[in-house]
């Protein structure tokens, strides 16, 4: 079974508590060239806020995903193309493993064919998601390889996603949860902020996340890095 995401070489995400650039809007966003747009956020995250980035994005022939960090911001739209649900496999205890996807399973009217999870490995110490998850960041190259294994292999994870948001990865320990992958995807994130950090992480990954970069200084970067990924994947 193929999924969409095989195909993907640049994910944009799009964090609804924060402002565009002056002067750019949803439409520019889109028209960035990234494979799909994933909107989501750790901090101060609401379901008005996530309605208000789906509703202005509807219009344009790109994949919407919601990555909602708690039950509480799932939103129901048509123009979703589905639901990304993080699960970080190095958090410091259970809750972000399994506690939380308890409360997903209450939602009444949860589409389940639309519903994926990640198996996050967050990495980086300083990171918010880091610190709201009580990661174990500490971890050597092998680790990281072992855990992308555990993932697909023990949990049938589809999409293993190194995170380090907000500061440039190590493409060693990167390099690792790749070639311990037979099928699953590979999804980075993390200080991705031009061309060259672009094509150098997508040479070491299937998909790479690019976040605050458009929140930062805007779509004309963004499409750098766009360029730089796919450079990667066709070289």
């Amino acid at each position: 079974m193929t999924n969409p995401w095989d195909d993907w070489d640049h994910v944009l995400k799009v964090d609804p508590d924060k402002d565009l650039q002056p002067g750019e809007t949803f439409e520019d966003v889109c028209r960035t060239g990234t494979d799909a747009i994933e909107i989501g956020g750790t901090l101060d995250v609401t379901a008005e806020k996530m309605t208000r980035v789906v509703d202005a994005a509807a219009e344009y022939d790109v994949p919407l995903y919601q990555e909602p960090s708690n039950p509480g911001v799932v939103i129901d739209s048509p123009a979703l193309d589905g639901y990304l649900i993080p699960t970080v496999f190095n958090a410091g205890g259970p809750f972000w493993i399994t506690g939380a996807h308890k409360e997903w399973v209450r939602i009444d009217d949860l589409d389940w064919s639309r519903t994926h999870t990640e198996a996050y490995i967050v990495l980086n110490p300083d990171a918010a998601v880091a610190e709201l998850t009580d990661a174990n960041c500490d971890l050597a190259a092998d680790d990281v390889g072992a855990y992308a294994k555990v993932a697909e292999r023990m949990f049938g994870q589809e999409i293993v996603y190194v995170e380090y948001s907000g500061t440039f990865g190590d493409t060693e320990k990167v390099a690792a949860a790749h070639d311990a992958l037979d099928d699953a995807t590979l999804f980075y994130g993390g200080g991705i902020h031009d061309y060259e950090s672009a094509n150098e992480m997508a040479a070491h990954s299937d998909v790479i996340v690019v976040g605050d970069l458009l929140h930062d200084e805007g779509v004309d970067a963004v499409r750098e890095t766009v360029k730089g990924a796919k450079d990667a994947h066709d070289a």
